[in-house]
């Protein structure tokens, strides 16, 4: 597939200030599944903590890239940053 060489599959973000004692970090990756699915693959939290998970499946690998570029604009709109 050549679209998986082309958009990430993995991303890391943090969003940490000082000033409002923020120290965060959201995870995004994409794995594929046991039953041909494409798993986006959710963690967030404090940093330094275990945080959350959640996943979410996609039909295809296009479907999850397309949720994972959506996540992270959105996370970087809220002050976020590889």
């Amino acid at each position: 597939m050549v679209q998986l060489d082309l958009f990430p599959t993995d991303v890391r973000l943090r969003c940490i200030d000082p000033t409002h004692n923020k120290r965060r970090f959201y995870s995004l990756s994409i794995q594929p599944t046991l039953f041909g699915e494409w798993a986006l693959v959710r963690e967030w939290g404090r940093l330094g903590s275990a945080g959350r998970v959640r996943t979410d499946r996609y039909a295809s690998a296009g479907q999850a890239i397309d949720a994972l570029c959506a996540l992270t604009r959105a996370k970087q709109r809220r002050g976020y940053s590889a």
